[in-house]
């Protein structure tokens, strides 16, 4: 293995290389925003508009990354005493197979997921020769494109009903772990070794992956939507530098959207709450930096910017939003007919916005300041069990049930 100094600077051209095509490398797309950058599919079915398919190993909440023509993918099987965890990489344009990989856990796992959302929860973070995964208390892994294991470093050892591991975010070569479950703590490691480069605790009941946004006089900073507040930490160091009150009782599920030096949240265990942030405070912001916030939320999809404007749609109701990013006030709220409930997080593209219900049914409506539905697709009847977020790239669109993984778009 190259020393850590060579060994940093051939990483950091390779990050820079893969962000600059056109792939989907992490969690919610490249920006973290859910937006792709081209159009994808409008119309498909479980006999129409399928590239290819491939039968899944394992069930997940995982999302598909797709780097430098391959599409990675985590999935597990069993229960707690016995569990197998895969990491699959696939041919993102043919679907052929090039390897699974089976990691070791850490057992006995917890006993029971809600929901059945499985043990491979966690959106992998890739670069254009490394892919990262977090598999809760038995760390995070790092393998190379090939599939072989390079290290794997723990980062606590506590579990959820809900289950454990956010997904991961890359900034430069440091690797950032969101271990609220694990051991209430956000965690930098170095990308080439695994090493611990800092931690820092008391992170509540946070769920989503660290968001890195830079304020208006350039300083970066790691944002954290936890319980009752949002925080704010240096990029460098992980010393806190700011908190927010978000008048919300409990905590916020769905991934913070950084734009033009504001951070943008939703949330809200019921469902009730949202609020604007600019960045670049300290100590208690809330007076000083909290722009707006709102009446209602959701608990579970991320939500997407657009145009001016925030788009979300409500976990169990269906009801499609639409706020004024100036403002915070809301130009619409609307019932959007959404096939039952929904866990993945929006999709950004070509002017539209796709909204994909846990059965398999996904809506696409126009990312407009009125509401207007412009199409309805379904897979496996609309009773299968889709919690991963729609990736769109290259033009094509690919969704993860728990029994497949589908590529839409001409062959």
């Amino acid at each position: 293995m190259k020393t850590s100094s060579t060994f940093s600077v051939s990483f950091a051209v390779l990050f820079s290389v893969a962000n600059s095509q056109a792939d989907w490398p992490r969690f919610h797309g490249p920006a973290g925003d859910g937006s792709a950058e081209t159009a994808v599919p409008t119309q498909w079915g479980d006999d129409e508009n399928i590239a290819w398919k491939a039968a899944l190993p394992g069930v997940g909440a995982s999302s598909p990354v797709i780097v430098a023509g391959k599409l990675f993918l985590t999935a597990s099987e069993g229960g707690a005493s016995d569990v197998k965890r895969h990491v699959l990489c696939f041919d993102a344009a043919t679907g052929k197979p090039l390897w699974d990989i089976t990691v070791e856990s850490e057992l006995p796992e917890q006993d029971r997921i809600r929901e059945e959302h499985g043990y491979a929860s966690s959106t992998p973070v890739a670069t254009a020769s490394r892919l990262f995964v977090f598999f809760g208390k038995s760390g995070v892994f790092a393998f190379d494109h090939s599939g072989k294991q390079l290290w794997n470093t723990k980062v606590g050892s506590k579990l959820h009903g809900w289950g454990s591991a956010a997904s991961l975010t890359l900034h430069g070569t440091t690797v950032l772990v969101n271990a609220s479950v694990e051991s209430q703590s956000l965690f930098a490691l170095d990308g080439s070794s695994g090493k611990e480069l800092w931690r820092t605790g008391g992170i509540n009941d946070s769920w989503h992956a660290p968001v890195v946004g830079k304020a208006p006089e350039g300083r970066e900073e790691i944002i954290l939507a936890m319980l009752n507040e949002v925080r704010g930490f240096d990029a460098k160091s992980g010393t806190e530098l700011w908190r927010c009150k978000t008048s919300i009782p409990w905590y916020m599920c769905p991934q913070p959207i950084v734009k033009d030096g504001v951070v943008y949240c939703v949330g809200g265990r019921t469902g009730n709450g949202g609020l604007a942030i600019r960045l670049g405070g300290n100590g208690d912001v809330t007076e000083t930096h909290r722009l707006w916030v709102l009446g209602k939320g959701t608990n579970v999809p991320s939500p997407v910017l657009h145009g001016g404007h925030l788009y979300f749609v409500h976990e169990g109701r269906g009801t499609m939003n639409c706020v004024d990013l100036k403002t915070g006030e809301f130009v619409f709220a609307e019932d959007a007919s959404q096939p039952g409930p929904v866990y993945a997080s929006l999709l950004l593209a070509g002017g539209k916005i796709y909204s994909l219900g846990r059965g398999g049914k996904l809506r696409i409506t126009e990312a407009a300041p009125k509401l207007n539905i412009v199409g309805e697709c379904t897979l496996e009847n609309g009773r299968g069990m889709f919690n991963a977020s729609p990736v769109g790239d290259g033009g094509r669109l690919y969704l993860r049930s728990n029994k497949w993984l589908y590529c839409i778009g001409g062959k």
